[in-house]
């Protein structure tokens, strides 16, 4: 038998016993001076880190977007401001002169002739009347022309405003809901963004009630990587971890103790294809900060009691806290059943 293997069997700290000594924050692990590359089952993910940038850019990007639509609409509101104004202007002396059209008909000959003393006097108050009426008439239309399409614009501008307004919103909703994912999962500091941003969805695990409650079960089922026994909810997470691709060496049932190893309901995902070892290279560090996120995004599907990682528990409950035991952690990550 291995050290490693021999340091498995050694017992492992008990959710009680780690609720007793868990503390405030943890501070970061620093990363090997030369860190070997990554070289995961995981390399095609997108990094959770990659996925917060992503989301900042995008909602600045719906940011700047709307904000250029509002100093365009308001523009646009001012246009439509002045035509009315050069509209009510007008009104007077439109008015006046369709008044006078309609008792006299067209401003025309005839009409200055009655109202002439001379001849003289006749052509040049005809004269002007009737520019005076077409020009008015011109620029009357043209000021409406000028209202329409000003209204027309900030009409479609408004729809514009309400859809970006929307967008940025459902941006600002994704930046926050990426910065809570990577909380989730332990934080920058904690994973060294060494994560992926998502998790395969696994099947929900048997024995869950309609309330979302856990049955409690026996260790009656052969467990794959010992000659001991587990729970029928251990066993299914065991084979949805490795559905999710986390294929290195794992050991679940162990005897002795009074904890969840001896139950049937625990399990330790080592970072290497046999036996333990600390994490020293970012491919052993992401693999257990993605076991570790496929377990705390999948809790609720599978039961999960609480997860021991790189000096950290996490609860349900509580979320991560810093944790020390007879084993630190950093060579696998441990998960326990309801």
């Amino acid at each position: 038998m291995t050290a490693p293997l021999r340091r498995w069997l050694t017992p492992v700290v008990a959710a009680l016993a780690a609720c007793a000594i868990v503390a405030g924050p943890t501070p970061a692990l620093a990363a090997p001076s030369n860190p070997a590359p990554a070289e995961h089952e995981e390399d095609g993910d997108l990094l959770i880190t990659d996925a917060i940038a992503q989301a900042n850019k995008n909602y600045l990007q719906a940011k700047t977007k709307l904000e250029k639509s509002k100093k365009r609409q308001l523009q646009l509101a001012l246009e439509v401001r002045a035509a009315q104004q050069e509209l009510d202007a007008l009104s007077p002396q439109v008015t006046a002169i369709a008044a006078q059209s309609y008792r006299t008909g067209r401003l025309g000959a005839l009409t200055m002739l009655l109202e002439s003393n001379t001849p003289d006097s006749f052509v040049r108050r005809a004269a002007a009347l009737d520019e005076l009426n077409m020009v008015n008439a011109q620029k009357l239309a043209e000021v409406n022309a000028a209202k329409n399409r000003a209204e027309q614009a900030k009409l479609a501008l408004d729809a514009e405003v309400r859809e970006q307004t929307k967008y940025t919103n459902v941006m600002a909703r994704e930046k926050a809901e990426t910065e809570k994912a990577l909380k989730l999962v332990g934080g920058l500091g904690f994973t060294g963004g060494l994560v992926a941003a998502t998790s395969p969805v696994a099947r929900i695990g048997p024995g869950r009630t309609a309330d979302g409650d856990w049955r409690p079960e026996s260790c009656s089922e052969n467990d794959p990587t010992t000659s001991g026994c587990i729970t029928p909810r251990t066993l299914h997470a065991y084979k949805e971890v490795k559905r999710a691709g986390f294929n290195r060496f794992v050991g679940c049932y162990r005897p002795g103790g009074p904890w969840e190893h001896p139950k049937g309901r625990a399990c330790d995902w080592s970072l290497q294809k046999s036996g333990f070892s600390p994490w020293h290279n970012n491919d052993m560090r992401m693999y257990g900060n993605n076991v570790a996120a496929f377990l705390i995004r999948n809790a609720d599907r599978l039961g999960i009691y609480y997860v021991i990682w790189n000096r950290q528990i996490w609860f349900p409950a509580t979320g991560w806290k810093s944790y020390s035991g007879p084993s630190n952690h950093t060579d696998h990550v441990h998960m326990s059943l309801l």
